[in-house]
């Protein structure tokens, strides 16, 4: 009897399972509103240099009716952003309906007698608009915050040559969820999962709350990287908790619902920042929930599963009594000691005497093969995925209504790719999501800036496509990998993703010397991914493996399957977390 038996005896699904699985997956509707914060915190407003000061003081910033002369403009008659005239050309303006410099300058002659020789130089004669001095902003920028009353951007002048500083922003935080999924993920195995979450929770809402408040940018990035961390300790133990606690035969159809906790989480962050428009308020709205969820994180028991793992089978047997009162089996629960428990779960406690070593990923040729082509995959899906997600700006609609679209086009997307996997296949399933999201990026290059209804369209189902592709990747990887290295692998793989997260926000900065070449980067990555994926072994309707010389025996045949020897030290992770990736 393994611990599978002892769950069904405390009761696998029952009022307990229910609560758990609900309060676990409440802060995930949160976690999207985290990744995609700053495609309304960082939104760039439209701006334009501010005007030079008036000879005289002045109570309002110079009129809009003398901008030409104070600013050029570009073709589409905008404010250049980035540039200003040294000297006004006041003979840019019409004198006979321009009443607005006398009230600026204070002058009470008239403009061509006082104010224009006192800006171009006394007898001086104005300049040809083509031979004009330019300069910078050196007075700082006038924003036009009609979408939101305020943005990281406008707040710290995050434009022109610190425009860069948008898109490294981002990838920091990103980096802070790369640097939690290793920190948090090692230090659940050794201390436990609840302690864990209740730590990253706590640090969600703190970091959170500090980065509302930040008194300039490198706090920001400093208080963002560190939710980054907290988000990833969040992913992490609410999902190791879950499947440690419920049976078998439901695990995939909770591991989709909570699937769905994120996608509709991308839906709530449409709402919220529509109706909150400044983005101080609007970081602090999406970190407030996880004060309340540290407060009832309290309650979930820890794994018991871990605590046997651990040496802690008396802590382990009171945890499972208690799960019984709440199921209303409480003389059952009674039923289980220490002793019952270790030899029930006696196969798990002796697999720890040996493990493989992160170096078996790409000792034999087959799990080589297999390998290197999810680390293209996972990486080129993550770095489409965010390359599309994180500048919803780009496309010229309505961001609030766009942003809803793209959340909304993952429902579809995962429940095409389930019944695709089911009936085709996973090789051709992820081979071909990725392939297609990778022609629809790439066309977008050839439809002209003026067609954004269409170029929002295509975007739209390549991101669906890229949706499906991550749902693959989770079963597929999990599948393709043997139990017994299938933490280590799915750890690799996962870092790859978070890596491509991180550089996806830094591809933007491409396109200030080609137009197309982002695109042609978020698209040519996950076509190139797709065709690797075709050399995949097919997992469809196969059992899964237990060792590397099964899968050995499966892909190369009898002669490549030859075992490699074990290492001494075990990996906790590659028994606790091992169910937690396969339902992935």
């Amino acid at each position: 009897m393994g611990f599978a038996e002892v769950l069904e005896q405390v009761g696998s699904l029952g009022r307990f399972q229910f609560l758990h699985v609900l309060l676990l997956s409440l802060p995930i509707f949160m976690m999207a509103s985290h990744n995609l914060l700053q495609n309304f915190v960082a939104l760039v407003p439209p701006h334009h240099c501010r005007a030079p000061p008036p000879p005289s003081p002045s109570p309002a910033p110079a009129p809009l009716d003398l901008l030409p002369a104070l600013l050029p403009f570009d073709p589409q008659g905008r404010p250049e952003r980035c540039r200003r005239y040294a000297q006004p050309q006041w003979h840019l303006l019409d004198w006979n309906q321009s009443q607005s410099l006398q009230y600026w300058t204070g002058a009470g002659a008239s403009p061509q007698n006082q104010s224009l020789q006192y800006w171009t130089g006394a007898g001086a004669s104005p300049q040809n608009e083509s031979q004009a001095e330019l300069q910078g902003c050196g007075d700082g920028w006038e924003y036009q915050n009609s979408e939101r009353s305020s943005t990281v951007i406008s707040e710290w002048d995050l434009v022109c040559e610190h425009r860069s500083l948008k898109q490294m922003g981002q990838t920091i935080y990103m980096g802070g969820v790369l640097v939690g999924s290793t920190v948090f993920g090692g230090l659940s195995d050794r201390f436990g999962r609840r302690v864990l979450l209740l730590w990253s929770h706590l640090q969600m809402a703190v970091a959170g709350t500090c980065a509302a408040f930040s008194p300039s940018f490198p706090w920001f990035c400093f208080f963002r990287f560190l939710t980054g961390m907290a988000l990833s300790g969040i992913i992490l133990n609410s999902f190791s908790l879950i499947v440690e606690w419920i049976p078998t035969r439901v695990r995939t159809i909770v591991g989709t619902g909570t699937g769905y906790c994120y996608t509709l989480g991308q839906l709530i962050l449409a709402g919220l920042a529509y109706w909150i428009r400044d983005w101080r308020w609007l970081t602090l709205a999406v970190s407030l929930p996880f004060y309340l969820s540290f407060l009832y994180s309290w309650w979930f028991p820890e794994s018991a599963r871990w605590l046997v793992l651990n040496g802690k089978t008396d802590s382990a047997v009171n945890q499972l009594q208690r799960v019984a009162r709440i199921n209303g089996r409480a003389e059952e629960g009674k039923k289980i000691n220490t002793e019952t428990l270790r030899c029930s779960m006696q196969k798990e406690i002796s697999s720890l005497k040996s493990s493989y070593s992160p170096l078996d990923l790409v000792r034999t040729p087959a799990l080589r093969r297999i390998t290197c082509c999810l680390i293209f995959v996972w990486f080129s899906t993550s770095f489409a995925y965010y390359g599309l997600s994180m500048d919803l700006q780009k496309f010229g609609v309505d961001i609030y209504m766009i942003q809803v679209i793209f959340g909304a086009v993952d429902i579809p997307a995962k429940l095409v790719s389930n019944m695709v996997m089911s009936l085709a296949g996973r090789r051709v399933t992820q081979s071909g999501s990725l392939i297609l999201s990778g022609v629809t990026i790439l066309t977008n290059i050839f439809i002209p800036h003026d067609f954004q209804k269409v170029r929002t369209a295509v975007a739209v189902f390549g991101k669906g496509c890229l949706a499906s592709s991550f749902m693959c990747c989770y079963l597929y990887s999990g599948e393709l990998y043997p139990t017994l290295i299938r933490q280590n692998g799915m750890g690799l793989v996962s870092t790859m993703a978070r890596l491509g997260a991180m550089v996806a926000p830094l591809v933007l900065l491409t396109g200030e010397f080609v137009s197309f070449l982002p695109m042609l980067i978020y698209g040519g990555a996950p076509m190139i991914s797709g065709v690797i994926a075709v050399f995949l072994p097919e997992t469809l309707n196969v059992p899964l493996p237990d060792t590397i010389e099964e899968v050995e025996l499966r892909v190369c045949g009898p002669s490549a399957a030859e075992e490699p020897p074990k290492t001494e030290e075990a990996s906790l992770g590659e028994v606790n977390h091992s169910l937690l990736k396969e339902t992935l």
